[in-house]
């Protein structure tokens, strides 16, 4: 404080020396003016002043009829402990000592704002910032920091369509016919300056949209420009600084008590620092912060730059080099030669704060009632904790297309713990477009569903995992007329299929599209290289044109080619001029050959490419059949799981899980009854007497009458021995009080006040346990006979002495 104290009394000289010089020039110049001006000056001062008071006497504030709300805290402040509500003497004195700082902080810097030093806590009682924080909670500084309070928002990933690799190119081939042939067009006679004029009047309707889109555009960015804030700089926010140094942190660095993201300490959303705390000192920041915290120095030790509160021997050390070290210490040495140093340090007290415990339930609801919503411009995102909806939805973005938050643009809604796999829904109100997105594990392996309805034969798109299916597909497409399938890594090399469909055939009584599906025109089926093959044998693309019967190939075009081999097979049913069925002909194979080869001209050759055609179409026909169904399938699936919605819960929840608590509570059933099972087995009176025969032996009448005699004898002489042993305790309790009282008689006259009261104690706990013991004995008498009887009863009736049972029959 030294430091601060000559510098602000150098400043307060050099304004008092200045004060003085303009007083001294406003008397001269006062002094030298006529009187008639200064008359004049004051009673246009008069008069300005009297105005003034008539408009601030005209002025109105209305008061508002209704106070504003304020909400108690709901804390029950009976069940908080001492230290809550009271302050030690140490604590006292800490707060007097804060108190004197402060006014000696607010005397030299008039300028600055209060300290924060000893806010009020539950029980409205003043505790200093320190003693607020636990060393095993909170072991890094506390930043009390000047903040913008702006809101951070998050960049959202904007899923942008790209072009799909396994989407075939469709190259059509026009026929261009010879120039002489040419058709001549008929004479446009249409006038050229009309159409001059019409296009320059769509041009001038365009340039006007565009100027009036331009205006829209202008006006839309003039109202979303924010309003500047007249609180900037202003406001207080509490952060925590972390300083490099010790466990291996390699730079300071800030963390967001709210988030707990961690935030350089160049960053431009921290303006300033005004104090820093922790669990043992406080510390004042004296340095400028016009480039926010860019240029601090967080050297704790350095008096100039961090004026501390208390002297301790635990302050942070300032870091100087080895020779300045060295000098400060060498002169440190001559001055303390021969003094002993004072101790003015003052021991910070131990925090009066409980340590924080936080249920499981209370972690994992995470926010209060389990829910939280952030309002962003032109977007609402709204977070729940896990099961606390009945779907699994755990948050959702709404995406606005005005500032008002009304017109909505699309949904995003993010599920966990979901049993189909849900993970994210995104929902386009623009295009009504819904696109469902599943993690790995759905039973029918869908990896993303896109769909406008739910209806079948509508156009959707629906990806799967070709990992989890068996024939490689990848994705599907499907319209009302058309069926696109894509796929990867299956054997027969085929990578594309899209079928045509035409108009269904209408019946008269009720059919779904099971029963009746639509009919199938046309499938395009392309497959990727083969090498095993050649390329001239290798089929690149097949059409199956049912309608018209007709079978169209092309084949690979081989590396040093430019075109590829064609071939068209056609399906006739005629018959010749005897009657017989046409089966092949050479004009039922049009065929074009790169490299043309013998073996493919026969008829025979051409006849088992045209059936291993028919056949493959054929399976064609039933795999798009099957998609069909399969679409049906999940289609029906997914609105089971829509409806269901059913969770998923893990093993180790036993709060949630049922499956899992009724096992467990099972197998403590289980447990319970075998341990009831081995007390019985123990108390068995006959197990020591049964254990004499062998196992399994069915006991004759002698030996069941001579395993009771033996039971009840065993049974009469354990209680005699009981009997017995009391009567021995009573009797020595009996004999060593008596010899007690003897000595007393004897030594009654040299006794000492305190042998006296031991002798009392002694007997009045002898006199204690020897009633005890003869109550037991008396009780022993009475209950013995009752239990002989009882246990005769037992043996008779017992099962395993069955013969007793014969016998008094």
């Amino acid at each position: 404080m030294e430091v601060l104290r000559e510098k602000v009394e150098e400043e307060e000289e050099a304004e008092r020396e200045e004060a003085a010089e303009r007083a001294e020039w406003a008397r001269t110049e006062k002094m030298m003016r006529p009187v008639e001006v200064r008359k004049e000056e004051t009673t246009l001062t008069q008069e300005m002043l009297r105005d003034l008071e008539k408009k601030l006497s005209e002025i109105q504030i209305p008061i508002s009829a209704e106070l504003p709300a304020f909400t108690e805290d709901t804390i029950d402040i009976s069940k908080l402990p001492v230290s809550y509500k009271t302050n030690t003497p140490k604590e006292e004195h800490l707060l007097q000592v804060a108190d004197n700082f402060s006014r000696q902080y607010s005397h030299l810097c008039p300028d600055r704002v209060p300290l924060f030093l000893h806010p009020l806590n539950e029980c409205e009682v003043p505790k200093f910032v320190s003693t607020t924080l636990r060393p095993t909670l909170m072991p890094y500084p506390e930043l009390y920091n000047w903040d913008s309070c702006a809101q951070f928002v998050s960049d959202f990933l904007t899923m942008v369509p790209l072009p799909d690799p396994l989407k075939p190119t469709i190259k059509r081939e026009e026929k261009v016919l010879p120039k002489k042939y040419t058709i001549r067009p008929p004479r446009d006679l249409c006038s050229r300056f009309e159409q001059e004029q019409e296009v320059k009047k769509q041009q001038e309707i365009r340039a006007q949209e565009k100027q009036q889109l331009r205006e829209e555009e202008e006006r839309l960015m003039e109202a979303e420009k924010a309003k500047p804030d007249a609180l900037h700089g202003l406001r207080v926010h509490s952060w925590v600084l972390v300083l490099s140094g010790k466990r291996e942190v390699p730079e300071n660095f800030f963390i967001d008590a709210f988030t707990g993201h961690s935030y350089s300490t160049q960053d431009e959303r921290f303006l300033g620092i005004e104090s820093l705390w922790n669990h043992k000192n406080y510390w004042i920041n004296m340095q400028d912060c016009w480039n926010c915290c860019k240029d601090l120095i967080f050297d704790l030790g350095d008096p100039v730059r961090w004026e501390y509160m208390l002297l301790g021997t635990d302050k942070s050390q300032l870091s100087l080099t080895e020779e300045d070290d060295s000098g400060i210490n060498d002169e440190d040495d001559v001055e303390n030669l021969g003094k002993e140093d004072e101790d003015k340090s003052f021991d910070m007290p131990h925090s009066w704060v409980e340590q924080i415990e936080i249920s499981p339930e209370a972690f994992e609801t995470r926010c209060p009632n389990g829910k939280k919503v952030i309002q962003y411009k032109r977007a609402k995102l709204e977070k729940w904790a896990p099961y606390l909806n009945s779907n699994g939805l755990v948050s959702r973005l709404t995406t606005y297309e005005d500032l008002e938050c009304t017109n909505i643009l699309e949904i995003k809604e993010w599920y966990q713990n979901r049993e189909d796999m849900l993970e994210l829904k995104h929902i386009n109100k623009t295009t009504d477009l819904k696109t469902d997105y599943f993690k790995p594990g759905h039973p029918q392996a869908l990896r993303v569903h896109s769909y406008k309805s739910m209806q079948p034969e509508m156009d959707r798109v629906i990806e799967f995992y070709e990992t989890a299916r068996v024939d490689g597909l990848i994705k599907r497409e499907e319209t009302a007329r058309t069926m696109t399938e894509y796929y990867r890594g299956r054997p027969d090399f085929l990578s594309y299929r899209h079928a045509n469909f035409g108009p269904r055939v209408k019946k008269l009584t009720l059919s779904s599209a099971e029963s009746n599906p639509r009919p199938i025109v046309k499938i395009t089926e392309r497959f990727f290289r083969n090498p095993a093959k050649p390329a001239e044998e290798d089929v690149a693309e097949r059409v199956f044109l049912l309608a018209e019967e007709r079978i169209q190939l092309r084949y690979h075009c081989r590396d040093d080619h430019i075109t590829a081999s064609k071939r068209e097979f056609l399906r006739r049913t005629e018959v010749d001029s005897k009657g017989n069925k046409i089966i092949m002909t050479p004009d039922m194979c049009i065929s074009f050959e790169v490299e043309p080869m013998e073996h493919t001209k026969k008829l025979l050759y051409q006849y088992e490419a045209m059936m291993h055609l028919k056949r493959e179409e054929k399976l064609s026909r039933h795999q798009v059949w099957e998609s069909e169904l399969e679409v049906l399938e999940i289609l029906k699936l997914r609105e089971e799981e829509e409806a269901v919605h059913t969770l998923t819960i893990s093993i180790y929840d036993t709060k949630r899980n049922e499956k899992s608590k009724e096992y467990r509570e099972a197998m403590e059933r289980v447990m319970h009854e075998e341990h009831l099972r081995q007390v019985e087995t123990q108390l068995d009176y006959l197990a020591p007497f049964l254990a004499q025969l062998p196992p399994g032996e069915k006991l004759t009448r002698w030996q069941a009458v001579r395993l009771k005699d033996e039971c009840l004898s065993d049974f009469k002489q354990r209680l005699i021995n009981k009997a017995n042993l009391i009567q021995a305790r009573f009797e020595k309790e009996t004999q060593e009080l008596q010899k007690k009282q003897q000595w007393y008689q004897e030594n009654q006259v040299t006794l000492t006040p305190e042998d006296e009261d031991l002798y009392l104690s002694y007997c009045s706990q002898a006199m204690f346990r020897i009633r005890i013991l003869e109550q037991r004995l008396n009780r022993h008498k009475e209950l013995a006979p009752l239990k002989y009887l009882a246990l005769e009863e037992k043996l008779y009736k017992d099962p395993r002495l069955g013969e007793l049972q014969k016998i008094f029959a």
